[in-house]
């Protein structure tokens, strides 16, 4: 078993001397997250090495982090935050370099920067799953197929669930009206590009109910008050599979970003963290991850080991949870991947212009 074998894996692969033992500390987002990251990632850590993980939560990894750095006040050893917020720490000097070179292997022997998806491993981020935000619907009315269906009021009637913000927004609204995922973010850095997403947009501006929090177009849906709506891909999986409501997803045109871990300037427990990022992000505790919750591994050696949901469910005996992840062969056909670059060059501009639009009714 890998667990068995893994602290002196941990040795041989951490940059630094570290005999295990202690304590570790991450901060998460909480909630049934924290709680997979526990039992997939921090228990099979703490039973090879004897380090004790202890979590702590927010809703904003990113800020703390930025904080306690900035105070010299460093309690955090490891964190988890988006890709874009991990560019951005990085860039002001505020997380230690990773080298990916200390990171496990595949079951092969491939290295690792080549086992994780191009393009997700930072120069200090080291990324532990892919979320999604996708189309989802009452699955009580006519099915759509495609995302151009969601601006279709005709064929598709009722009212539209989407957030109040302009990412993912204006990204689904370019690739609904036929924009190649390719070309979707050079075209919306243009004036012209996005004068055409707020175009999209304007066609079913007056069918929107605009939410706020995760937990908001699930209940739009389950109450009938929108037929479709934007939402989170695990959000869904969950009301549909473990509580049962009639809602179900088109992962056309799904929009996926990436979380992952960080290690503070400064942390206390630099050695540990290291090994704890190491062994996490080995290719079988991404895969038990991805069975707790529908966030899709980032290495490809990690996804054909995924196996059954390990949850219950009211719709029988939990199945195989690779259907329900954004990284599934034929959810990812259309799929886009959020560009935190970009939105680190054009958020101010388009979140003002995206308010003025909806104040202006």
């Amino acid at each position: 078993m890998m667990r068995l074998a893994l602290l002196p894996l941990l040795v041989s692969v951490a940059p630094v001397p570290w005999a295990g033992a202690g304590e570790l500390r991450v901060l998460s987002w909480g909630g049934d997250f924290s709680a997979a990251q526990e039992v997939a990632m921090a228990r099979p850590f703490t039973e090879a090495t004897g380090t004790m993980v202890r979590f702590s939560d927010s809703d904003d990894p990113h800020g703390m982090v930025h904080a306690e750095v900035q105070a010299g006040n460093v309690t955090t050893d490891v964190a988890s935050v988006g890709q874009g917020a991990a560019m951005r720490l990085c860039d002001e000097g505020e997380v230690e370099p990773i080298d990916p070179a200390t990171l496990v292997p595949a079951p092969d022997g491939t290295a690792a920067a080549a086992d994780f998806m191009p393009g997700t491993l930072g120069p200090c981020f080291v990324p532990t799953d892919i979320y999604s935000t996708v189309i989802a619907y009452d699955a009580r009315r006519a099915a759509p197929t495609q995302a151009a269906d969601f601006f279709d009021l005709t064929r598709f009637p009722g009212r539209r669930g989407l957030s109040r913000t302009p990412q993912f927004t204006l990204e689904l609204a370019l690739l609904a009206d036929g924009v190649p995922r390719e070309q979707v973010y050079p075209l919306l850095a243009t004036p012209e590009g996005q004068d055409r997403a707020f175009a999209k947009l304007d066609t079913i501006k007056h069918e929107v109910v605009w939410w706020e929090a995760g937990a908001q177009p699930v209940q739009l849906l389950a109450d009938g008050e929108v037929a479709m709506a934007a939402a989170y891909n695990g959000r869904i999986f969950k009301a549909a599979e473990v509580d049962g409501l009639p809602l179900a997803i088109l992962w056309d045109a799904q929009i996926y970003e990436l979380e992952g871990w960080v290690i503070p300037k400064g942390a206390p427990n630099r050695a540990g963290a290291l090994a704890f990022v190491a062994a996490s992000t080995a290719p079988e505790p991404l895969a038990r991850f991805a069975e707790e919750l529908p966030y899709g591994p980032p290495r490809l050696s990690s996804q054909a080991m995924v196996g059954n949901f390990a949850g219950t469910t009211k719709r029988g005996a939990p199945g195989p949870m690779t259907p329900h992840l954004p990284t599934a062969p034929a959810n990812v056909a259309t799929a886009l991947a959020v560009d935190p670059q970009f939105w680190a060059e054009h958020e101010t501009e388009l979140r003002e212009r995206f308010a003025a639009w909806l104040a202006a009714g």
